[in-house]
């Protein structure tokens, strides 16, 4: 790589970081060429160099936001081995995910996406990410439970993941109700191991009982 073009590249890694970060502590109202330039450290004409706009560095800083998160939790999803443990590492993502101020973050680009054209392929493709990781992990646990057959994979990843985003914004203005709703999720999690550890005649009495109300 030229030193030109390691030098490039520092310079869009920083408006990247410096456009998150204007998120997440400013808001989208106040995310501009001239806060995000002062908060990467460079000339605010550059951001029109590298992007051609503010809203084409938003929408790339918010895949590379998404890219930069899944990839720290990768490992740990992979190593999920049943539903109510990946509802536990979902909790205790979403707790350090909200210390390092990325909820917010989340909240400011929905926010954005309802305006701001270039924003909504973007966010869409970011929760796409999580939404994979969760379908991996679905795909894996339950297909050696009685429930595999009868459950959607790639619709229940969508479903957990829409769950943890409303109950990160519900947070902001309910954090008893948000845990509340987390330790619901918890619970259910608990109950579906319970049923998963039950002999092989209790399982196929669950099958054939799914199967029955599946054909009404």
């Amino acid at each position: 790589m030229s030193p030109e073009t390691a030098k490039s590249q520092e310079t869009k890694t920083k408006l990247l970081e410096g456009a998150l970060r204007t998120l997440t502590e400013q808001g989208i109202a106040k995310t501009s060429a001239r806060t995000v330039a002062a908060a990467a450290g460079v000339n605010q004409a550059l951001v029109f160099y590298h992007f051609g706009s503010v809203d084409e560095l938003l929408a790339a800083a918010c895949r590379y936001g998404a890219e930069k998160v899944v990839a720290q939790y990768r490992a740990r999803l992979a190593a999920v081995t049943s539903l109510s443990e990946l509802l536990a590492v979902g909790r205790a993502i979403h707790e350090q995910e909200r210390a390092g101020g990325h909820v917010a973050l989340l909240g400011q680009l929905l926010a954005g996406a309802q305006t701001h054209e270039a924003l909504r392929p973007a966010t869409t493709a970011g929760l796409d990410l999580w939404i994979t990781e969760i379908e991996r992990v679905l795909t894996r646990v339950l297909s050696t439970t009685p429930f595999g057959e009868f459950t959607d994979p790639a619709g229940l990843a969508r479903a957990v993941a829409a769950s943890f985003v409303g109950i990160e914004l519900y947070e902001g203005v309910d954090e008893t109700g948000a845990h509340a709703a987390l330790d619901a999720l918890e619970q259910l999690g608990a109950l579906v191991a319970a049923l998963e550890e039950l002999g092989p005649v209790a399982q196929r009495a669950i099958r054939h009982q799914l199967r029955r109300t599946g054909r009404r």
